[in-house]
């Protein structure tokens, strides 16, 4: 099951900061013993309940709260299986710098960050005397968060919860946290209550091509011929020192205008680049020194997977299907150079073109498969 998460900042200070960030610690603190003692097993266990017998006690000296426990341990254990599907030594992976809490535990209510009547939350914390207390936290709830609040509670949706803290400092003899409360819900349940558009009867299709600076988005109907294109821009987003979270806006600003367009100009299936395939090449870029100018490496490396799953997650909510292609022959080809004196289109257009016809081709061949 795919999961999404809502993202609820907040800002406490005094009492309950000095709470929030000893439980944060604490978590870190347990996190970071059973790593390490993780590391010492020659063999780790291979189910969530052996984790879980095997380190729950080491882990629990630390942070008293078993919820808080198992997310430790849920944690440590993610760390371990992506590090075996991407061939990465386990005993050579170091934590980032981050401090945080989670209960991974889904359920409902969530019993130590629960969600409560008027956008409030319950949160369970833990001082470094071992000592627990429930702190009633109100953060900043995104006008689009609040239907979905409404309906988990109403519902009775079982979810799960974390708590991050951004930044912390004092502040006339005060201490203060910035952080964010997030919430992971099932991706069902989130289009269900998010949904813009119920049906499409569109009959084209569209290659999108995604920048560091812009979308492209080529439509063209079942037999390849163009029909439309358009470009969609976020500039600003991909500039070093710009706002991580304002940045997150205006792609997703982008993202949304495009899919929009999209609906309303009869397309009923996006074809995108293949993130992973995306993912694989922006680091043999890297490697060949392949730099237009000297902040390449950081704008490839933070924007062009992330925006393709963004829109791949997006498009159902405007009943719009998606599907992926591998990106190779789209960029530099001898193909590439003739659609663009063809239709007299940029490059970047002329790369959502092929992505559209590398999709329509594929779609048709499975759909022949399947007949």
């Amino acid at each position: 099951m795919s999961y999404t998460t809502l993202v609820l900042p907040f800002n406490v200070d005094d009492v309950a900061a000095r709470w929030l960030l000893s439980t944060s610690w604490l978590f870190k603190v347990a996190t970071h013993r059973m790593l390490s003692l993780a590391k010492q097993f020659p063999v780790l266990p291979a189910t969530d309940i052996g984790w879980k017998n095997t380190f729950r006690k080491t882990v629990y000296g630390v942070v008293p709260n078993r919820r808080y426990t198992d997310g430790v341990i849920v944690l440590v254990r993610d760390i371990y299986e992506s590090c075996r599907q991407l061939g990465v030594d386990f005993r050579e992976v170091e934590l980032g710098d981050w401090l945080m809490f989670q209960q991974s535990e889904k359920e409902f209510p969530v019993r130590n960050i629960t969600l409560r009547q008027n956008y409030e939350f319950w949160i369970t914390t833990i001082n470094y005397n071992g000592e627990s207390k429930r702190m009633t936290i109100k953060p900043t709830i995104p006008k689009n968060c609040r239907p979905l609040l409404d309906r988990i509670l109403e519902e009775k949706q079982k979810y799960t919860a974390r708590v991050v803290i951004k930044d912390y400092g004092i502040r006339k003899d005060k201490l203060w946290i910035h952080g964010e409360i997030q919430v992971t819900i099932p991706i069902g349940f989130y289009y269900k209550h998010t949904a813009r558009y119920r049906g499409n009867n569109g009959r084209l299709y569209g290659g999108v091509d995604v920048n560091t600076d812009r979308i492209n988005l080529a439509i063209v109907d079942r037999y390849c011929r163009l029909r439309d294109v358009k470009t969609f821009w976020f500039e600003d987003a991909t500039r070093r020192g710009y706002p991580r979270r304002k940045a997150r806006i205006l792609v997703g600003m982008a993202v949304h205008k495009m899919l929009r367009y999209a609906y309303h100009h009869g397309v009923r299936m996006l074809f995108l680049e293949d993130p992973s395939v995306v993912s694989r090449l922006r680091l043999l870029w890297i490697r060949n020194g392949r730099r237009l100018h000297r902040n390449y490496n950081w704008r490839v490396s933070v924007f062009r997977s992330s925006v393709i799953e963004m829109i791949a997650m997006k498009a159902p909510l405007y009943a719009v299907k998606v599907d992926y292609v591998d990106p190779k022959g789209t960029t530099n080809s001898e193909g590439h150079n003739e659609i663009m004196k063809r239709y007299g289109v940029d490059r970047h257009t002329a790369s959502a073109y092929l992505i559209a016809m590398k999709g329509i081709k594929r779609h048709a061949m499975i759909q022949k498969a399947t007949t």
